[in-house]
Formats: C-alpha cells, sequence, structure tokens
C-alpha cells in the first residue's frame, strides 16, 4: 500500500512541479511520477539536512514532507531545463 501511496503522491509533486516551472505540456503522467520521485531524492540528498524535515520517500507523508519533496522536484526540472535549453526559463 506505501507503495502505491509514493506512486500517488509523486505523480501529484510532479505535476505540480511541473507547473511551476512550466513544463507541464511536455510531460505526461509517467514522467511526472518519475520526477515527483526522484525530486523526492534530491530533496533527501540536499533539502532535509538543511530544513530537518524528510521527504516522501522516507514514508513520512506530512506536510513539511510534501513542501521538501516539492523543492526537490523544482530544483529537478530546473536542473534539466538548464541542461536542455541553458536558461531555467
Amino acid at each position: 500500500m506505501g507503495l502505491i501511496i509514493l506512486l500517488v503522491v509523486g505523480g501529484v509533486i510532479g505535476w505540480l512541479a511541473s507547473l511551476i516551472m512550466r513544463t507541464d505540456a511536455q510531460q505526461g503522467i509517467f514522467l511526472n511520477i518519475v520526477v515527483g520521485i526522484v525530486g523526492s531524492v534530491v530533496a533527501g540528498l540536499l533539502l532535509s539536512p538543511l530544513l530537518g524535515a524528510p521527504p516522501i520517500t522516507s514514508g513520512t507523508i506530512s506536510l513539511s514532507s510534501l513542501v521538501v519533496s516539492l523543492l526537490g522536484a523544482v530544483i529537478l526540472l530546473a536542473a534539466v531545463n538548464l541542461i536542455r535549453r541553458g536558461s531555467m526559463r
């Protein structure tokens, strides 16, 4: 059951991050899930030690973990846009 919740929440976080970064038209449902989950891993590596809040991949789903995971997904999309286009958009 935890895996299904992680996929659903990761998809929503990836979708919100793609709306923030204006890349939603380029992505589908599968890529939104991937961006949400990989962004949560990025958040676990970069932001969790700084902010003290766990990402959703730790199994804890709270408001702070959702915000940290969303920030990680936005950072991931910004890095991908920077590599692909040379600008963060």
